[in-house]
Parts: structure tokens; sequence; C-alpha cells
């Protein structure tokens, strides 16, 4: 069971990242987030 909630923790992380890393630069400051932000970002996700 702790390997599928481990997977599951995982794909939310990356889909995260995916997403916030389409947008652009200026939509990124839009939100107050830098390129360098986005796995911190991921992280508080979960």
């Amino acid at each position: 069971m702790n390997l599928i909630r481990s997977y599951a923790s995982w794909r939310k992380y990356r889909e995260t990242c995916v997403e916030l890393n389409r947008l652009s630069e200026r939509e990124l400051s839009d939100i107050g987030m830098s390129r360098g932000d986005i796995p911190f970002a991921a992280r508080r996700a979960l």
C-alpha cells in the first residue's frame, strides 16, 4: 500500500512540475514564481 501511495505522490509531483514548466516567464512572474521555485511548489502541492 505504501508503494502505491509513493507512486501516486511522485506522479502528482511530476504533473505539477510539467504544468508549471509550460508557463511562460511572464505567467510565472504574475503568480510570484521563478523557474527555480517550481520543484518547491510541486512538493507543497503534495
